[in-house]
């Protein structure tokens, strides 16, 4: 059958309509038809698991389905869940930390109990995929931890969000150069080599980076009091390069729901926001900053294999996995 002009562009305003929910059903619903019934037990979990927020971004045993136990075609669908969620810099970023894990086996070798491997990623599936629905997903592996939850039709969170790289720059080899998570370092380190004298003895917490983001994988993170400089104490080109570094995480995340996220920042107040750094301000040695708002924390923390392998993650106080659309929709489901 011919399409004429006006049944094509009706089609593209479909497909341009669709919610980023909706997008994230269809393509949970795609992958989870093309699995068999042993592939679908690994995946699909009930909403209310405890699974769904037993996060990390280390090797160690998982639970979910791999990319390795997935013929092609179930492969591609499984990218296509993942890219339903997040933008094209998100995307290639995720899909490059994945095949990191290949440059590592040549560095170290197979002798390891979890061996380094570009196919040992879990996808999981979280209740009953729904674009008007309750449910969520995640994609998860060594340096990576993909999770988003949808309530009531809605994308409610897109946290936590974890990426790293190792080697935070390939420095040998035909990759030579390749810096992943560079920009969210650059952006760092020239905010903080922007600060004046004064500045710089309010943000700089301590001459020592720590060992690892102070975070962790703790399911729940508590604000604590922030640390360093606030925002409200910069000048305008220095609020820009907070703001820009800050939307290199957010915006991880496709457009619409990154745009949310963000909007929720600045309606909690920019001038609220703190920035802090810990250890050596010059490349190659180590370092480590965080950024604290009300409602959000960015960590980043470069200390490992000689300053060579990041840790970067953004959690939001009480919506990572959406914890407060949930508690609204259980208080307005009980006032029905």
């Amino acid at each position: 059958m011919k399409l004429t002009s006006v049944a094509i562009a009706a089609l593209l305003c479909l497909r341009v309509a669709a919610s980023p929910a909706g997008d994230m059903a269809a393509a949970a619903r795609n992958f989870l038809a093309a699995l068999n019934d042993d592939q679908r037990s690994k995946a699909a979990f009930t909403f209310d698991s405890e699974e769904r927020s037993n996060w990390h971004f280390v090797p160690r045993e998982r639970n979910g389905l791999t990319v390795k136990e997935m013929i092609p075609a179930q492969r591609h669908l499984a990218f296509a869940l993942l890219n339903s969620g997040l933008s094209q810099r998100g995307f290639g970023q995720a899909t490059t930390i994945m095949s990191l894990e290949q440059v590592l086996q040549e560095m170290e070798g197979p002798s390891r109990k979890f061996p380094r491997d570009p196919e040992l990623y879990h996808v999981s599936i979280f209740g009953t995929p729904d674009e008007k629905g309750t449910w969520g997903w995640r994609v998860e592996g060594h340096h990576l931890s993909v999770n988003f939850t949808v309530v009531d039709g809605t994308v409610a969170a897109g946290t936590p969000s974890f990426m790293g790289t190792n080697p935070g720059e390939i420095r040998k080899g035909p990759r030579a150069g390749l810096r992943v998570l560079g920009g969210e370092e650059d952006l760092g380190r020239e905010l903080v080599k922007s600060l004046n004298e004064k500045q710089q003895a309010v943000a700089i917490i301590d001459s020592k980076a720590p060992d690892e983001v102070t975070t962790s994988d703790v399911r729940k993170v508590t604000p604590g009091k922030p640390s360093g400089i606030s925002l409200g104490a910069f000048t305008a080109a220095q609020r820009e390069t907070a703001i820009r570094l800050i939307r290199a995480y957010v915006d991880r995340l496709r457009g619409e729901v990154a745009a949310a996220d963000f909007a929720k920042i600045q309606k909690a107040g920019v001038d609220k926001i703190s920035f802090a750094w810990a250890g050596s301000l010059e490349k190659g040695q180590r370092h480590y900053y965080r950024i604290q708002g009300p409602t959000f924390l960015l960590e980043y923390d470069n200390t490992q294999n000689d300053a060579n392998h990041v840790h970067a993650v953004w959690r939001n106080f009480e919506g990572d996995f959406g914890q407060d659309a949930l508690a609204a929709h259980l208080k307005a489901e009980h006032a029905k």
